[in-house]
């Protein structure tokens, strides 16, 4: 039998709805990352040139934290939820019960194979759902270790993975999943999404964008440096959260460019592309892509290595009026432009003339702005005085807006994306209140009193 018609069959059978059923996979899981956390680290190191340390605290660490938090309050998490039911159906009770989804499609990208992969399967198990992962064909290593572990740790009618190019996310996407969970760019997102529409399949799409940081005149440097080089240079820039853009103050400009350049120093040495624990740019196409942007004189940095695949931070000075790739597309790369604003309503206004970013990043003292900035400008999600650090907590969810995306997980949230909220209004036999039932003739008074 076809193994996505398998994976049907097996979901209908009930089997995955129990709760210690669930719990018994969680479990199944976390111990499969732990036996297979060497190859895991040698795969990122292959794909990525990612060290052993990042790779554990931007992946792996993320799975297991999320694994435990989930397994901790999966109990709470499917209880029916009792809320009020209105005068009108009296003596009645209401209840949200929470069902799985079905079979559920993961595609995940290339820049955090590991975590893009596992994190949202996390969630879709805890829910009681069957899982068929697609990993990235760009990073073979980690797609081969994956299909290993989950061979080891779940039944292939449970969980089970697809490896390919994008002839087989495409045929996938065209078969009638009850979930289709998408991590990767806009413009295949929204191939995505059409696929789906053929079938009326539910999506969720984490996208990208240009994330904007903003740093006003209140702002600490050095520790807004410091942050702001770590979210840019976590894998190299191949990060869908990392900030896109800098605008700051100009009269701080200077300032931060150089309080960043002792941030990179700091990090890297001297020469960033002969540091092993550097990350490298997944392939030659996407070196060469940024290669292209970089212009004759940048800020600082500007060096690359095509060989190692390697470019280092690199801060670039430019405008608002700029119209050249680096503002226009998503960088995704260790590139940072350093954009100087006159006042704050022209820095926001920029951001509010540009498509909805993933992620946004506000450095400032200054209260009534992280207000302002909250409550004025979409956005998927983002830190005040940090970068990144809100992808890495399970309590917060994880989605965009508009052009980055639409859905969330992490946490709850991804519990109850991965599942649909089934209403339930339980009502006894009698009484029977007549007021509802034709003839509704001279029964407008009491309508207005029960219905108001």
């Amino acid at each position: 039998m076809d193994a996505f018609l398998t994976q049907k069959e097996y979901f209908q059978s009930g089997a995955t709805l129990p709760l210690e059923f669930r719990l018994a996979q969680l479990r199944s899981l976390y111990r499969g990352i732990k036996r297979f956390e060497p190859q895991i680290l040698e795969a990122l190191r292959s794909d990525l040139g990612k060290s052993a340390e990042e790779s554990y605290m931007s992946e792996i660490g993320m799975c297991l934290t999320e694994i435990r938090h989930t397994a901790r309050h999966l109990r709470e998490w499917s209880r029916p939820q009792r809320v009020p039911t209105p005068l009108m159906h009296f003596p009645g009770s209401s209840r949200i019960v929470r069902e799985p989804r079905g079979v559920c499609l993961i595609i995940a990208p290339w820049n955090y194979p590991f975590l893009l992969a596992v994190g949202p399967m996390i969630s879709a198990i805890a829910a009681g759902n069957c899982v068929t992962l697609k990993p990235s064909e760009y990073a073979p290593a980690t797609a081969a270790v994956l299909e290993k572990m989950l061979d080891v740790c779940f039944e292939g009618r449970f969980c089970r993975t697809v490896t390919g190019g994008a002839e087989v996310s495409a045929a996938e996407t065209a078969r009638p999943y009850d979930m289709i969970f998408f991590t990767g760019s806009t413009a295949v997102g929204r191939k995505v999404m059409a696929a789906a529409a053929q079938n009326l399949t539910p999506v969720v799409l984490e996208l990208g964008g240009k994330s904007p940081c903003i740093v006003d005149e209140t702002a600490d440097l050095s520790v807004a440096a410091a942050r702001i080089i770590w979210g840019k240079c976590l894998n190299s820039g191949q990060t869908c959260v990392a900030p896109d853009y800098v605008l700051v103050a100009r009269s701080r400009k200077d300032a931060l460019i150089r309080e960043m350049q002792k941030a990179i120093c700091r990090f890297y040495g001297e020469d960033p592309c002969e540091n092993s624990a550097y990350p490298r740019i997944v392939n030659e196409r996407h070196f060469d892509r940024l290669a292209a942007m970089l212009p004759e004189d940048p800020a600082v940095g500007g060096r690359g290595d095509r060989e190692s695949l390697k470019i280092e931070p690199t801060l670039i000075e430019t405008t608002l009026n700029d119209q050249s790739p680096l503002m226009t597309e998503e960088i995704f790369g260790p590139l940072l432009p350093i954009v100087p604003y006159d006042n704050i309503h022209e820095a926001l206004g920029y951001i509010l003339s540009r498509p909805r970013p993933l992620a946004l990043y506000l450095f400032s003292r200054n209260r009534k702005l992280q207000r302002r900035v909250v409550e004025t400008i979409p956005f998927g999600g983002g830190c005040i005085n940090d970068t990144i650090s809100h992808i890495t907590t399970p309590y917060l969810p994880f989605g965009g807006t508009g052009d980055s995306g639409m859905g969330a997980h992490h946490g709850r949230c991804g519990y109850e994306t991965f599942t649909h909220a089934k209403s339930i209004l339980s009502k006894p036999f009698r009484p029977d209140l007549p007021v509802r039932y034709p003839p509704l003739t001279g029964k407008l008074d009491l309508l207005h009193k029960i219905l108001r």
